[in-house]
């Protein structure tokens, strides 16, 4: 099935698709992880940098989000950090998560960084990330942290 993909700049106006997106795309896995939020806690999930959040469109509809930016990790080590990968659950398996990650990856080169990003450790997306060369790099009680070297990126 073709379709086109792409990408516009949040706008205040996208709260509320935002948050019935978080809530469709989430709330199971975070129901595994015990995590119980209000729409209040959502919301100030999906304004934490607010700023750095993209609408994933499918053929000009909006179907999801990316929310990324360059942060430094350990002092030093920058990444392209993932913050938010969120795709609508009727969208989902449809390849949409590989060609967004496609596009972060390129954005990576040109950065000449690495990607980072934090999943939920029941949350089945972590087979993408690691269909698409991200490594485990460490867990804690709640999520994996992940990282794509960029020698696996511009492999």
């Amino acid at each position: 099935m073709k379709f086109t993909l792409g990408f516009r700049a949040v706008k205040h106006e996208d709260l509320d698709f935002l948050l019935t997106l978080r809530k469709k795309s989430m709330s199971k896995h975070l129901a595994q992880a015990k995590i119980k939020l209000t729409n209040e806690q959502h919301l100030e999930r999906i304004k934490e940098h607010y700023y750095d959040s993209h609408i994933i469109l499918r053929d000009r509809k909006p179907i999801g989000l990316l929310k990324i930016s360059v942060v430094s990790l350990q002092g030093t080590h920058k990444s392209l950090h993932i913050r938010q990968l969120q795709i609508l659950p009727n969208y989902q398996g449809l390849g949409i998560g590989s060609k967004v990650l496609a596009v972060v990856k390129k954005r990576a080169l040109q950065l000449q960084l690495p990607i980072t990003l934090n999943v939920l450790l029941k949350n089945p997306a972590r087979g993408l990330y690691l269909r698409h060369g991200f490594q485990i790099e460490g867990k804690n009680k709640l999520e994996f942290q992940m990282r794509c070297p960029l020698e696996v990126i511009a492999a």
